[in-house]
């Protein structure tokens, strides 16, 4: 039988050599919106907890929309076609300002921008990326109760209105994304970012994929989202081949809440047992480089029960052409990685800066197992951070039958960023 995985922009397909068993896992079915130009003007002139869009801007003298980076799969250009369209009724295009939540993240080229914003967007408003290390673009407003420093982007701060999209997706520590976490991190400076993802708070948070409730991060995303002052936002669920399922708009806390429970019916999906072998399709633009594409790795570990069993194989095609990653917290996720050894990393003292916090939790991994990079173009970079590149599925198959040898259970995941498998 010939299996398929995401790989890039594409699939790559495989089959499964003999002492093999297989199961393959994806999440619940849900149809996609038909029309998600219709679906986001009744999401915002019917929102949540709040009064409709056209009503908040009314007499407002500026709106900043925040949007996500080439990260995410967020369909930013066909949610701010829509949102322009009434924004514009009541404030002038000089006074609207589209903002990237880049993070630590790199900035984002002209082409880029293009693809994930569309060219008359991108050609006719100000669009500028968040730099989380130039101190003239950050704003200070105080601390948290937890003692994070809120220094976040001022231009964010000073709009009279302002705006968030987001995708709600299965999160490593803060359990789902979205909601304020668009603001709150990807508007965030350096010691801010820092902070919430130090080792310090990683591990107050008992960090587990898809815990909300009493999870000390997602507290400190909300305390800082609010202290921002976002007004509203307007969130996604994406399917199995990333279309858009559902969309709401409105009060941040209020429609974030109301799309994780949909979000939730939808991912975590039962499994009886743990596995030898996890495979793991992430595709573009998360394959892009190591840093994002191993979140897969921390999404199958960190779960209540982890469904990789120890000492096995966690299985990822990437393209990886950018290598770890172009920008800072990618960088020195790669620095970490490649001059520490994994019980260094584990048994730091030392807070962590941006990007670090995925060196703590691929360590984490690779403590108990070992994951193989497929496909990548930069196998060194993958060597270095201790883990295993292979040219394709077949070599990684047979590394994997040269350990374990015969009776090898496989966990297929096609889409690993959005199906949590869950042992009941």
């Amino acid at each position: 039988m010939i299996h398929s995985i995401l790989y890039g922009k594409g699939k790559i397909n495989f089959k499964i050599p003999e002492g093999f068993s297989i199961d393959s896992i994806i999440q619940k079915h849900n149809p996609p919106l038909t029309s998600l130009y219709e679906k986001t003007r009744e999401s915002i002139f019917h929102p949540i907890n709040t009064s409709p869009l056209p009503e908040l801007v009314k007499g407002k003298k500026s709106v900043c929309i925040v949007v996500t980076d080439i990260t995410r799969e967020c369909p930013d250009e066909e949610l701010l076609i829509p949102i322009l369209e009434v924004v514009e009724k009541e404030i002038k295009k000089e006074n609207i300002t589209i903002l990237i939540a880049a993070g630590m993240h790199k900035k984002m080229c002209y082409d880029e921008k293009v693809e994930k914003y569309g060219k008359k967007i991108v050609d006719n408003y100000k669009i500028i990326d968040h730099d989380g290390k130039n101190s003239n673009n950050l704003i200070s407003l105080g601390i948290t109760k937890n003692g994070t420093p809120i220094r976040v982007s001022k231009l964010a701060v000073e709009a009279d209105f302002l705006i968030s999209l987001g995708i709600v997706e299965p999160h490593q520590f803060a359990g789902y994304s979205g909601g304020y976490k668009t603001v709150s991190i990807g508007l965030a400076g350096d010691d801010t970012i820092s902070h919430t993802h130090s080792s310090m708070m990683l591990k107050k948070a008992r960090t587990r994929v898809g815990k909300i409730e009493k999870n000390i991060i997602q507290d400190e995303i909300i305390e800082i989202g609010q202290k921002i002052g976002l007004d509203f936002i307007v969130n996604v669920i994406l399917g199995n081949s990333k279309e858009v399922i559902e969309i709401k708009a409105g009060e941040p806390l209020a429609t974030h809440r109301f799309l994780i429970k949909k979000a939730r019916t939808l991912y975590e999906v039962s499994v009886n047992k743990s596995y030898d072998v996890v495979i793991c399709g992430v595709g573009y633009p998360r394959d892009s480089n190591l840093y994002q594409a191993t979140i897969a790795a921390s999404l199958i570990f960190f779960t209540a029960r982890p469904v990789i069993k120890e000492n096995g194989f966690i299985i990822i095609p990437a393209t990886c052409n950018e290598g770890a990653g172009y920008g800072i917290g990618e960088q020195r996720f790669y620095k970490m990685l490649n001059t520490k050894s994994i019980d260094e990393i584990l048994n730091t003292n030392e807070e962590f800066k941006a990007g670090e916090q995925r060196s703590f939790f691929i360590a984490n991994v690779l403590k108990k197992c070992k994951i193989i990079i497929v496909g990548s173009q930069t196998p060194d970079i993958v060597k270095k951070t201790k883990m295993i590149p292979a040219k394709d599925m077949e070599e990684a198959l047979n590394i994997v039958k040269n350990t374990f040898v015969n009776n090898i259970e496989i966990l297929l995941i096609p889409n690993a960023l959005f199906t949590l498998p869950i042992i009941d």
